[in-house]
């Protein structure tokens, strides 16, 4: 895997072969990064990586220059070589070994986005369960989104606040937003 932009472009990073992890392809992370980058100001954002894996889209934040990543995944290798690589090239990222639905039960801070890649396998429902826990826990900012990776084979449009979703190979970034903040603030304005 390598770093595509910001200060440590073109990086390649070798993570142990013995992690169970399934890292985001360069060609799905380049067009995410290019959605992002069009809808974001990197340089102010709070980000949540969920099922961080290898830390890979950490650390393409980290490069591109968001100052407070929190990366979260249950297996011990993952988040230490996670912490290496954050350590290695000075990225603001904090690791939490949790699995992630204790760590989102138990979450107080609000993120401005929140990026999710749950083993594959996962069915809609569970990937739902991550939606409704970040909503229940007011976890997203107002302009926040919750970006979930998927299989092809999986459909998560019928989950609460989806906006959108785009494919890149075997690969599909699911897009929701804070709609219930959306409605809340409408409502106010028109009271």
């Amino acid at each position: 895997m390598r770093i595509i932009s910001g200060t440590h472009k073109g990086r390649r990073l070798l993570a142990p072969k013995q992690l169970p992890v399934r890292p985001t392809t360069d060609f799905a992370k380049e067009g995410l990064f290019n959605i992002l980058r069009n809808r974001f100001d990197f340089h102010t954002l709070r980000v949540l990586e969920l099922f961080a894996g290898t830390g890979n889209i950490s650390f393409e934040f980290a490069s591109r220059g968001v100052p407070s990543i929190k990366a979260v995944d249950s297996h011990y290798g993952c988040v230490q070589f996670i912490d290496k690589i954050a350590t290695e090239f000075n990225f603001p990222i904090t690791t939490v070994k949790s699995d992630v639905f204790s760590f989102l039960d138990r979450e107080t801070t609000p993120y401005d986005l929140i990026f999710a890649d749950p083993p594959y396998q996962f069915e809609a429902q569970e990937c739902a369960e991550i939606a409704n826990k970040i909503k229940e826990n007011n976890l997203l900012k107002a302009s926040g989104f919750l970006i979930i990776e998927h299989s092809k084979h999986t459909d998560l449009s019928q989950i609460a606040d989806f906006q959108e979703q785009r494919k890149y190979g075997g690969s599909v970034f699911s897009f929701f937003t804070n709609k219930t903040h959306d409605n809340q603030t409408s409502q106010n304005h028109s009271a």
